[in-house]
């Protein structure tokens, strides 16, 4: 199901909640009953409640926006790490240097289809993915260096391995939800009590008051469905790419 469809059916969902809630109140309402006669605290509590959950949605929407960030900082920081291996190596012997410019490309390939494929289906990186890596850090180490000049590049290409190497280990940790469960609930709980406290106004069925409940309800929806999209950096709506990666090495997705 798509996600935009998803997004529509919470939207109307709640507005659809609060319209039937709305009638049935209306219709279940004593004959003396008089909306205009709402206690001032009830109206207090109401709107600092709303105040409250309304600042907690925008530190969990600003929370899951910035793990998206730091998401797509990892994919910069890997790709750059090895296309610097990439060009580094151009001081060793041509062997030398196209064995590792071909493991790379390799690595490269198997990250921007497999791999980016598994993490948004799985929600983990590839073990073969892993094992590529793996053979870049070997070829980089187990090479001697016979100059002085191929001496002066190698410690530099180490970093630039342990970069990558870095780089992909926080990748796979950021493919996980980062929001926790017990956060969800308190998430989740809130919308329902902030939406609920509408009907301890004593709303009217009314047009007006019927639309903007409606339209509140559509907004809180709307809000946790932003947050559960962000939730997920590699899987999801907007998520981070690798575009660093095919920017890097235009031909790793062939």
């Amino acid at each position: 199901m798509s996600e935009w469809l998803v997004l529509a059916l919470a939207m109307a969902a709640a507005s659809v909640v609060v319209l039937i809630v709305t009638v049935v109140r209306h219709h279940t309402a004593a004959a003396d009953d008089d909306p205009s006669e709402t206690p001032d605290v009830i109206e207090y509590m109401t709107m600092m409640i709303g105040v409250v959950y309304a600042i907690v949605l925008g530190l969990a929407i600003a929370g899951v926006w910035e793990a998206r960030g730091v998401a797509q900082d990892h994919v910069q920081n890997e790709a750059y790490a090895l296309h610097e291996i990439s060009e580094r190596v151009r001081v060793y012997p041509p062997d030398v240097r196209d064995r590792i410019r071909d493991d790379v490309n390799v690595y490269v390939g198997h990250v921007v289809t497999t791999e980016w494929k598994a993490m948004a289906d799985d929600g983990k990186v590839t073990d073969e993915g892993t094992k590529l890596l793996a053979k870049i850090r070997n070829d980089v180490t187990d090479y001697e260096p016979r100059t002085d000049f191929e001496a002066q590049a190698y410690q530099p290409l180490l970093d630039q391995v342990t970069a990558a190497d870095n780089a992909r280990t926080s990748r796979a940790e950021s493919t996980a939800p980062t929001m926790p469960g017990v956060v969800w609930f308190g998430l989740i709980t809130g919308a329902v009590v902030t939406v609920g406290l509408i009907f301890a106004l004593q709303i009217r069925r009314t047009l007006r008051e019927v639309i903007l409940a409606g339209l509140f309800a559509a907004l809180i929806a709307f809000l946790l469905f932003l947050i559960w999209d962000f939730d997920a950096p590699y899987s999801r709506g907007i998520t981070a790419t690798a575009d660093p990666f095919l920017t890097l090495f235009p031909k790793a997705g062939e």
